[in-house]
C-alpha cells in the first residue's frame, strides 16, 4: 500500500519541530524536502539525516500549479516502491499538499502531522492582535479576496516578482500606503519583522519561502478602497441602534422611487460614456439593492446573501450552455434557452401567461415592446416594419375619428401607440430610446427656435403659433443633416 507522511518544518527554527516531527524526520526510510532553503535542512544535515529535495522544480514550471501537481504526482509515484516522508514548511498551505489529497490513489494512506506552521511564528513575532486571521500563501493570492476589515497574512513570499503580485493585488484592496509588517527570512538569523508601506513590498533586501507579510485590519474611515462587505457594513450601521434617523424610517415603499431614479441615472451615465460618472451612479444602484436588503433583514424577510443567492441560483439554472449539457453557439440561442428555462420555472403553459409575466412596472413603451416580442415567439407578428406600417396609419384614423365625434380619444391613442411600438421593434429601435431622441431634438430645436427670436428683439408670449412656425422651419433647415452648415 502506498504511503505518504508529511511533516511541517516551520518557519526554519528546528526548535519549532514537534517532538512527533522529529522522530518521523528521523526514521524516515525515504525523506524528500519541498526545499533544500530552509533552516532545518542545514540540521538535518548536521544530524546525518538523508534526503532529497525539489529545488530543481522551482525553475521547471510555468505554474505554482503545474509545480505542485508534478510534486504530487512524483511522490506517489516513489510512494509505490517504499514509504515517503514529505516535509514542507507549512503542511495546511502547501500547494504540493493539496495536490497529494486531490491525487491520492485507491486504497493509498496519506498522513499530515501537526506542527507549528510559518504562520504561527509570524503572528507571535509581528505582534498584531486581532481575531478571525486570513492565511494565505502569496502564490494563492489571486485566488482569494481579503477584508481589510480583518487582519490578513500572506505566507512564501518566494521572491521579488511574487512579492509585486502580491502589492499589484492587495494594494488594490488596500491603498499604496496602507501599512504592513515585513517578516524577512529566517534562513540566517532571527526573523525582526519591521512596518513597510504596501507599496514597498517588493524592494525589500531578500525574499524566500519563509518571508511573510503581516496587514493589520483597517478601520472604515481609513480606507482609500472599499468593497462590497464594507458597503453591507456601513448600511448595517446606518439602520442599527445610534444610526442615522432619515436611513433608519425607510421602507422598501418608501425607498421605490428612488431605485428607479437611480438606474435611470446609472442609464444617463452609460449614454454620456463617462466611465468614471457611470461607476459612481452603479454605486448608487447598488446602494439601493444593499438598503433594501437591510430592511429585510430587519423584517425577517431576507438579507444580502438570500439576494445574491437567487440572483446566483438563476445564473447558473438559466446558463445551462455553460453549468449544464446544452449546446448554444450565437446570443439568439443563449437567449431562447433562456425564455424556455424561464417559463418551465415558472409552470407557464400558455402563451397568454408568459405576456401578463410582463413586469407591469415597467414603462409603457418597454412593456409593450417586450409583450409584443414574447407574442412573436408563436409566430403572432408582422414578418416588417414595412408590413406594420400600415396599422399605424389605420390606428391614426381611429383617434381621428373620436376626437372629431367629441368622445375621449384614450383607448384608441394607446392602439396608436402600441402599433408605433410594433413598427419601431420590427425595425430594430428601442421605442424608449427613440422617443427620448426625438424629445431631446425637440429640446434643441425649441432652444435654437427662442434664441433666433430673442435675437430679434421678440419674446414667445407675444407671438403667434404661425409666427413660431416660420422660426421653427428655420431651424430644422439649419440643422439638417444636409444643410450647408
Amino acid at each position: 500500500m502506498r504511503q505518504i507522511t508529511v511533516v511541517t518544518l516551520g518557519p526554519g527554527n528546528p526548535a519549532y519541530l514537534t517532538r512527533q516531527a522529529e522522530k518521523v524526520l528521523r526514521e524516515a526510510r525515504h525523506l524528500v524536502l519541498r526545499t533544500a532553503r530552509h533552516r532545518t535542512a542545514d540540521w538535518l544535515r548536521e544530524e546525518g539525516v538523508a534526503f532529497t529535495d525539489f529545488d530543481a522544480y522551482y525553475d521547471r514550471y510555468d505554474s505554482f500549479d503545474e509545480m505542485h501537481r508534478a510534486m504530487a504526482e512524483a511522490l506517489w509515484a516513489e510512494a509505490e516502491k517504499h514509504p515517503v516522508t514529505f516535509a514542507v514548511q507549512d503542511a495546511v498551505t502547501d500547494g504540493a499538499v493539496r495536490f497529494l489529497r486531490q491525487l491520492k490513489p485507491e486504497g493509498a494512506a496519506l498522513r499530515i502531522l501537526p506542527g507549528v506552521s510559518a504562520a504561527d511564528a509570524a503572528l507571535a513575532e509581528a505582534g498584531v492582535s486581532g481575531d478571525g486571521w486570513l492565511i494565505v500563501t502569496a502564490a494563492d493570492i489571486a485566488r482569494v479576496t481579503p477584508d481589510p476589515a480583518w487582519p490578513l497574512l500572506v505566507t512564501e513570499i518566494d521572491d521579488r516578482m511574487l512579492a509585486g503580485e502580491v502589492k499589484l493585488r492587495l494594494s488594490a484592496l488596500y491603498g499604496d500606503e496602507a501599512q504592513a509588517v515585513f517578516c524577512p527570512s529566517t534562513a540566517k538569523t532571527a526573523r525582526k519583522p519591521f512596518a513597510i508601506p504596501l507599496c514597498e513590498l517588493d524592494r525589500q533586501a531578500s525574499y524566500d519561502h519563509t518571508v511573510c507579510a503581516v496587514l493589520p485590519p483597517v478601520d472604515l474611515t481609513a480606507r482609500d478602497r472599499y468593497g462590497f462587505a464594507d458597503l453591507v457594513r456601513i448600511m448595517a450601521r446606518l439602520r442599527g441602534p445610534g444610526g442615522c434617523p432619515w436611513d433608519g424610517a425607510q421602507t422598501h415603499q418608501s425607498l421605490r422611487k428612488y431605485l428607479l431614479e437611480e438606474a435611470y441615472e446609472a442609464c444617463g451615465a452609460i449614454d454620456e460614456e463617462d466611465p468614471d460618472h457611470l461607476a459612481d451612479e452603479l454605486g448608487d444602484v447598488l446602494l439601493q439593492i444593499v438598503f433594501h436588503a437591510d430592511i429585510g433583514k430587519a423584517l425577517g424577510e431576507f438579507d444580502i446573501h438570500d439576494v445574491t443567492t437567487a440572483i446566483c441560483r438563476k445564473m447558473i439554472r438559466r446558463h445551462t450552455h455553460i453549468f449544464g449539457s446544452d449546446h448554444c453557439d450565437t446570443a439568439e440561442q443563449v437567449s431562447d434557452n433562456w425564455e424556455r428555462i424561464k417559463q418551465a420555472e415558472r409552470h407557464q403553459q400558455t402563451q397568454a401567461e408568459v405576456l401578463a409575466d410582463v413586469s407591469r412596472a415597467l414603462p409603457a413603451l418597454t412593456r409593450a415592446a417586450k409583450v409584443q416580442k414574447k407574442a412573436a415567439q408563436v409566430g403572432f407578428d408582422w414578418d416588417s416594419a414595412p408590413e406594420a406600417l400600415p396599422k399605424v396609419a389605420e390606428e391614426a384614423a381611429e383617434v381621428r375619428a373620436e376626437l372629431d365625434a367629441g368622445r375621449d380619444p384614450l383607448e384608441e391613442l394607446g392602439d396608436l401607440l402600441f402599433a408605433c411600438v410594433n413598427v419601431s421593434r420590427l425595425s430594430g429601435v428601442d421605442p424608449e430610446e427613440a422617443l427620448t431622441a426625438a424629445t431631446e431634438k425637440f429640446i434643441r430645436r425649441f432652444t435654437a427656435m427662442e434664441a433666433l427670436i430673442l435675437a430679434d428683439g421678440k419674446a414667445l408670449k407675444d407671438m403667434t403659433l404661425a409666427e413660431m412656425d416660420a422660426y421653427w422651419d428655420r431651424v430644422k433647415k439649419a440643422q439638417a443633416p444636409d444643410s450647408a452648415d
